[in-house]
C-alpha cells in the first residue's frame, strides 16, 4: 500500500513540476521519475513472481467505493515488461527529442503524458473493477493519442485522431460486455464475470466475443488493426516502441485475465482464437513486405507477432477445453513469453528506425542505403532485432515460437478431423509467417544499411551514444532470454498456473528441463562462429586490406541507381500476393520515340481498410449529412437542444425510478 501511494505521489508532482523547467531539466526529471516508479513497482512485481500474490483494497471515492487492486503472477508478468520498455524509451527519448527543444509547451505535454501513461498502465493491469478499469483505459487512450501528436503535422494529428476513435469503439464493446455483467450481478468486480458465466453459461460465448472485439482493437487483431500503420510511423520513434511493444500488449493481457473466469466453451472459443490469429499474423506481415516506409513496415509486424501471441493463447483455451494441461501450459507458455520478446525486439527496431531517420531526414526504404558504413553499431542492433523477430536462434525469438511450434505438434495428438485440422493449419500458417518474416527483414536490413546511398544525405550520418545505450540494454535481454530459456519460462511457472489451474509445477518444471539442451546449443553456435572470426582475423593480421565501392556484379559504370530497390525486391512477391494486397501504381505512360523523365511509384493498401473502415466512414458522413439542418447556427436553436435534452433526462430518471 505504501509503495502504490509512493507510486501516485511521484507521479503526481512529476506531472505539476514539469512545465516550470527547461529542456534538460524536465528530461533528467521524466528520467529519474520513470526509472523510480518502474523500480518501485518492479519490486511488488517481483515479490508476486517469486512469492504470494498482493490484494489491497483501495477507497477510492464515490462512485466506486472499495476497489481491489490485485498484483498477482499475470500483473506481475506485465508490469515487468512495461517497466522495462518504457525505461529504455524514456532514455531514448531524451536524445531523440533535443531536436525539437525550441518548443517547450510540447516537450512539456509530452513527458507528462509519459509519466502519466506509465502510471496508468502499470494501473490497468492490477485494478479488479470494471468500472475504474474503464476510466484508466481511457486515460491510456488519451496519454498515448496526445504521445502520439508530439510533431503537430496534419498527418500526424490525423493518425492520432484515427487512432483515439478507434479505441473508443474498443471501449464501446468493453461498457457493453462490463454493463451486461453489472445488470446481471450487480457488481463491477473481475469476480463477477466468473458467477456471472457460472450461472448462465449460454451467454458466455457472446460475452468472450464482445470482450474479444474490446480487447482486440487495442491489441490490433485483424480487422480491428487499421490504427497501427497509421499512428506507429508517425509517433516519435521512442513512442513507436511503447506503442508496438507494449500498449498493444494490454490487450492481451485484457484478453489473458477474461480467460481466467471462463470455464465453460473454451474449446470453440479457442478454435476462433487461433484462426484469427493465424489470419493476423499473415496478414501482418504480408502487408509489412510491401511497405517502403520502413516504421510501417514494423507497424505491420506488431500486426504479425499479435498473430503469434494470439495462436499461443488460442492452443492454450484448446488444452482448457479438452482438460489437457500440458497442451494449455505450453500454449499459454509461449504467448507470455512471447509478449516480453516482442517487447524487446520491436523496440529495439524503432529505436534503430529513429536513429536512422533522424541522421538521414527518411524513412522511406527506397532513398536509403549504405548507412551500415556511418552507422556500424545502430545497423548490428537493428541486425539482432530482425534476426530475433524472425524467429531465428541463438536469440529470443526462437525460443518463444519454438514453444508455441510444440504447442501445435502436440495438437496433432488430438483425435478428432477438426482439431488435427486446425493444428495443421496452424503450423502451416506459421512456418508461412516465419518464411515472410525472413524475407521481409532482408529486404528491411539489406536495402536500408547495406550497399550505397540512393540519394545523397543532409549530413554525413553518425551514432548518438545517448541513443544507443538503452539499445544495448535490449540486447543484454534479447540474448540472455536465448542463452537462459529455461530461467526466463521458470519465471512464467505462477502465470501458467493461474491460466491452466490446476497445474502441477513438476510437470511444468520438468517441461522446460529440455530447454537446457537448447541453451548448449545456442552457446556453441555462438561459440563456433566467435572462433570462426577469430581465425579470420587472424589470418588476415599480417594483410593489407583495402576498401572500395560495394561490387556491382561485374558492371563497369559503378551507379546506386543499379542497386535492388524495395520495390524491384519484392517484385515477384506482389505477383503472387497481388489478389489479396491492394497494389496500385502511379506512372506516365510513354508516348514519345525519345522519352523524358519518368517516375514510377507503387503503393500498397490495406483491402480490410478500404472495403470495410473507409466503407463505413462515407456511409457515416452520408447519414450524418441528413441531419445537418440541426447546426443552423441560431443560438435560439440550440438553446432549444439543450432544454430538451435536459427534459429527456428528467422524464427518463422518473421512469427508471
Amino acid at each position: 500500500m505504501n509503495i502504490l501511494n509512493s507510486l501516485l505521489i511521484i507521479t503526481g508532482v512529476v506531472a505539476i513540476l514539469l512545465p516550470f523547467l527547461n529542456f534538460n531539466a524536465k528530461s533528467v526529471i521524466a528520467v529519474i521519475s520513470t526509472v523510480t516508479v518502474s523500480a518501485l513497482s518492479s519490486i511488488l512485481a517481483v515479490n508476486s513472481l517469486t512469492g504470494a500474490d498482493t490484494t489491497i483494497v483501495f477507497n477510492m471515492p464515490f462512485p466506486f467505493g472499495q476497489v481491489p487492486l490485485m498484483i498477482d503472477a499475470i500483473s506481475s508478468w506485465f508490469i515487468l515488461v512495461i517497466n522495462f520498455t518504457f525505461i529504455t524509451g524514456i532514455i531514448y527519448g531524451v536524445k531523440y527529442l533535443k531536436h525539437y527543444e525550441r518548443h517547450p509547451n510540447n516537450d512539456a505535454v509530452h513527458f507528462i503524458s509519459y509519466i502519466l501513461l506509465h502510471a496508468s498502465m502499470i494501473m490497468s493491469v492490477i485494478i479488479q473493477n470494471s468500472l475504474l478499469f474503464m476510466v484508466v483505459w481511457e486515460f491510456i487512450s488519451v496519454f498515448a493519442f496526445l504521445l502520439v501528436i508530439f510533431n503537430g503535422n496534419n498527418e500526424t494529428i490525423k493518425a492520432g485522431i484515427n487512432y483515439l476513435i478507434q479505441a473508443h469503439i474498443g471501449l464501446i464493446f468493453l461498457v457493453i460486455a462490463f454493463l451486461w455483467i453489472y445488470f446481471f450481478t450487480g457488481s463491477f468486480s473481475f469476480s463477477a464475470i466468473g458467477e456471472f458465466v457460472k450461472t448462465y453459461p449460454w451467454y458466455s460465448i457472446p460475452l468472450f466475443i464482445l470482450l474479444f472485439i474490446g480487447f482486440g482493437f487495442k491489441a490490433g487483431f485483424v480487422p480491428f488493426h487499421t490504427w497501427l500503420p497509421h499512428a506507429h510511423p508517425n509517433a516519435p520513434s521512442h513512442i513507436s516502441g511503447i506503442m508496438s511493444g507494449v500498449i498493444i500488449k494490454l490487450g492481451i493481457y485484457g484478453i489473458l485475465r477474461m480467460l481466467v473466469y471462463f470455464k465453460s466453451d473454451l474449446l470453440l472459443m479457442g478454435q476462433i482464437v487461433l484462426i484469427i490469429s493465424l489470419i493476423s499474423g499473415l496478414y501482418g506481415v504480408m502487408l509489412a513486405i510491401m511497405q517502403h516506409d520502413l516504421k510501417k513496415l514494423l507497424a505491420y509486424h506488431s500486426i504479425e507477432n499479435i498473430g503469434i501471441i494470439g495462436i499461443g493463447i488460442g492452443i492454450g483455451m484448446i488444452g482448457l477445453g479438452l482438460k489437457n494441461e500440458i497442451l494449455a501450459m505450453i500454449g499459454f507458455a509461449g504467448a507470455l513469453l512471447h509478449v516480453a520478446n516482442h517487447s524487446l525486439f520491436k523496440s529495439l527496431l524503432f529505436y534503430g528506425a529513429g536513429s536512422v531517420y533522424q541522421q538521414t531526414h527518411t524513412r522511406n526504404v527506397e532513398q536509403l542505403g549504405g548507412v551500415f558504413k556511418y552507422m556500424p553499431q545502430t545497423g548490428l542492433l537493428f541486425l539482432i532485432a530482425s534476426l530475433a523477430i524472425c524467429g531465428l536462434p541463438p536469440f529470443n525469438g526462437f525460443i518463444s515460437e519454438f514453444v508455441i511450434y510444440e504447442g501445435l505438434i502436440r495438437g496433432l495428438r488430438i483425435s478428432g478431423f477438426n482439431f488435427e485440422m486446425v493444428m495443421i493449419l496452424g503450423l502451416i500458417g506459421l512456418s508461412l509467417i516465419g518464411g515472410l518474416a525472413i524475407f521481409c527483414f532482408t529486404k528491411a536490413f539489406g536495402i536500408s544499411f547495406l550497399g550505397s546511398p540512393r540519394k545523397t544525405f543532409p549530413h554525413k550520418p553518425k551514432e548518438e551514444s545517448l541513443m544507443l545505450f538503452p539499445q544495448y540494454l535490449v540486447v543484454i535481454l534479447i540474448v540472455a532470454i536465448g542463452f537462459f530459456p529455461q530461467f526466463f519460462l521458470g519465471l512464467l511457472a505462477r502465470p501458467v498456473s493461474i491460466l491452466v489451474h490446476p497445474v502441477e509445477s513438476k510437470v511444468y518444471l520438468s517441461y522446460i528441463d529440455k530447454f537446457s539442451n537448447i541453451s548448449y546449443y545456442n552457446i556453441l553456435f555462438v561459440g563456433i562462429t566467435l572462433s570462426v572470426i577469430l581465425v579470420k582475423k587472424l589470418v588476415q593480421k599480417d594483410k593489407v586490406i583495402t576498401t572500395g565501392p560495394t561490387w556491382g556484379c561485374g558492371y563497369t559504370v559503378a551507379n546506386p541507381k543499379i542497386q535492388y530497390t524495395s520495390t524491384s525486391y519484392s517484385k515477384t512477391y506482389a505477383t503472387i500476393a497481388k489478389p489479396i494486397l491492394g497494389i496500385s501504381k502511379e506512372f506516365e505512360e510513354i508516348k514519345e520515340i525519345f522519352p523524358q523523365k519518368r517516375s514510377f511509384k507503387t503503393h500498397t493498401y490495406d483491402k480490410i481498410e478500404t472495403g470495410i473502415l473507409d466503407t463505413i466512414i462515407k456511409l457515416s458522413g452520408k447519414i450524418l449529412d441528413r441531419f445537418s439542418f440541426f447546426q443552423n447556427g441560431r443560438l435560439q436553436s440550440y438553446i432549444i437542444y439543450g432544454v430538451l435534452f435536459m427534459l429527456f433526462v428528467f422524464i427518463m430518471s422518473v421512469i427508471i425510478n
